[in-house]
């Protein structure tokens, strides 16, 4: 596929005409279907246990369905209904003994005067061990389970037994997880419709690139190009920005070290990070909708859901109502079109806990084990729900997607009873100059590229003279 206009192309160097090319945008239907994802009541004073109980109790019964289809007449049994040597399958949730996670036992082991443990990229070790548990106990897992592709917080079923020279444990032989839930019908649309996915732009950066940004934004606005290229912009439909608007360079830690009056007549760098953003959303809301979700460093809490950005924060940009601040995860409905990511915290915990590299992988897996975030509360920061789990796939997505991604990469994944899911890494922005581009007729995805070479000038300058 390749994003292009029609007969217009290559006119860019051509004389101006009297009559000037215009292009009116294509709309679209739109359902913000993230309602799930708003903290009505925020209460922390709950222990996360009740989230693990819920999660259990609502994807438990689809695991169950799907062992049985898998393992025809093995018996599905309760972990206190165990028999050594019976060969049976038993659902729960993973648990993951790790002996290098961070603990805030051992970060205030600062105060008495012990070295704190150095951040690591993994914290995967030969001695982490596998736990299943169900509602009333649990039991360690070992066999035809790889401990460090394993994922905590997932539930699934394992089949093998316990043998009786080894109490306690349960030798694997194979394992499952549901299947993919009910996907609703792709609409069959007549014409090209384009959705546009951005991460990362990080304003703020020291390494930050204003041009590929603004070619980006020139681009999204249909003043960059000749006119068919312009023709071609207008078949995007919508920009949505999948977090990390700001870089963690505006997250100034020594400055809480400091004294105030040190810091009395100086402005955070993320005040004039923001108004960088401001300014962007101004040139392209002024043109398209643009739908904004905060990120890892984000002005936004830091614990998922994370829930939108306060408007005021765009003092120009809010007085369009084609900006629309939403939650990380997001869920929307683009002319019929099912789309659910996050900004790509989930992926970033998967891979800093397991031997995993891919992030296209990563998003895989969570797909299929139909949670999201799988590794929340666990290590992954969360708000303690205690009759629901928003992070739980009830319903199976066209297009699923993470941001903050080191490259872009991406798959169509089908599941058993016909479901097609295109699956996105969206890369950083500010680092690849690339955004992505998805055709929600076809569900056909493509990077786009923003380079701009400035060739050298080898002459002698006559000021150098």
């Amino acid at each position: 596929m390749v994003f292009s206009g029609g007969s217009d192309a290559g006119k860019l160097m051509t004389e101006p005409t009297d009559d000037p090319a215009t292009f009116q945008r294509k709309s679209s239907k739109y359902v913000n279907k993230s309602e799930r994802f708003l903290l009505k009541d925020r209460q922390f004073s709950r222990q996360y246990a009740h989230l693990y109980t819920v999660r259990l109790s609502l994807m438990g019964h689809k695991v169950i369905e799907a062992a049985k289809n898998k393992w025809d007449d093995v018996p599905v049994k309760k972990l206190f209904e165990l028999k050594p040597g019976e060969r049976c399958a038993i659902i729960g949730t993973l648990f993951k003994h790790m002996e290098l996670q961070p603990s805030i036992l051992k970060e205030i082991s600062k105060e008495h005067d012990l070295l704190p443990l150095p951040p690591r990229e993994k914290y995967i070790d030969e001695a982490d061990q596998l736990i299943l548990e169900d509602e009333l106990q649990r039991i360690h897992l070992i066999g035809n389970l790889d401990v460090h592709t394993a994922i905590t917080g997932t539930i699934m079923a394992v089949l093998g037994m316990e043998h009786e020279d080894q109490p306690g444990k349960f030798q694997v032989e194979d394992f499952c997880y549901q299947t993919l839930p009910q996907q609703p019908d792709l609409p069959k649309l007549e014409t090209d419709r384009y959705v546009v996915f951005i991460s990362g732009l990080d304003f703020g950066s020291n390494t930050y690139n204003p041009i590929a940004t603004q070619l980006m934004s020139d681009m999204l606005t249909g003043n960059l190009g000749d006119p068919g290229q312009q023709e071609a912009s207008s078949q995007i439909v919508r920009l949505i920005i999948a977090g990390n608007s700001l870089s963690k360079d505006t997250k100034d830690k020594d400055s809480v070290n400091k004294a105030k009056y040190l810091t009395k007549k100086s402005d955070a760098k993320s005040v004039q990070a923001m108004k960088n953003v401001d300014d962007l959303l101004l040139q392209i809301t002024s043109s398209m909708e643009v739908d904004i979700m905060p990120g890892e460093f984000d002005p936004a809490n830091h614990t998922l859901p994370q829930q939108p950005m306060h408007r005021c924060m765009f003092s120009q940009a809010q007085k369009y109502p084609t900006l629309h601040c939403v939650t990380n995860p997001y869920d929307c409905e683009i002319d019929g079109v099912r789309i659910i990511g996050t900004s790509g915290q989930n992926v970033q915990d998967i891979y800093r806990f397991t031997s995993l590299q891919d992030p296209l992988e990563i998003l895989e897996g969570t797909l299929k084990q139909g949670h999201m975030s799988p590794t929340a509360p666990d290590t992954l920061g969360c708000y303690p729900y205690y009759e629901s789990d928003p992070f739980i796939l009830t319903e199976c997505p066209h297009i699923y997607f993470a941001g903050s991604c080191t490259q872009f990469k991406s798959k169509v994944i089908t599941g058993d009873e016909g479901q097609s899911v295109l699956i996105v890494c969206v890369p950083n922005f500010n680092e690849t100059n690339t955004m992505v581009l998805v055709n929600l007729r076809s569900l056909e995805c493509q990077p786009i590229k923003f380079e701009a070479v400035f060739p050298v000038d080898d002459t002698e300058s006559p000021v150098d003279k």
